[in-house]
């Protein structure tokens, strides 16, 4: 397992807390390689919107700022995706915004990165409130 923190982003501006917490880590693990990825639904246009471009453009600012690489992937299977990712870059800590109060699949999506990769650390940030 390499020292790579993996933050994983929405389309929301907000996610910049959890890049900037990403940065943090990888700094305190001795200048860890730091990698920010956002999966995209197949379906999702983001061209046709223009906040989510919006989002998607600053969020890879931030990234660059902080000396991370972002990239975007399409898929159907967003979680699958994002496993695969984090296996093929062998993460040791994934970083990851915690969901609306609403939202029950976010406690699926955190154990699921967990069952699948239990060698990586699983980090949920609380949304500001």
């Amino acid at each position: 397992m390499s020292n790579r923190v993996l933050v994983c982003v929405t389309k929301q501006k907000t996610c910049e807390r959890l890049i900037k917490t990403g940065a943090r880590l990888a700094k305190e693990a001795g200048d860890a390689e730091l990698l920010v990825v956002h999966v995209l639904h197949r379906d999702d246009n983001i061209l046709g919107n223009m906040m989510q471009g919006d989002a998607l453009e600053f969020l890879f600012q931030i990234s660059k700022q902080v000396g991370a690489d972002m990239t975007v992937l399409r898929s159907e299977k967003v979680i699958e995706t994002l496993i695969e990712y984090a296996k093929k870059n062998e993460v040791s800590t994934i970083v990851v915004g915690e969901a609306p109060k609403n939202a029950k699949r976010d406690l699926g999506i955190i154990t699921h990165l967990q069952q699948e990769l239990p060698t990586a650390t699983v980090m949920v940030i609380p949304s500001k409130g």
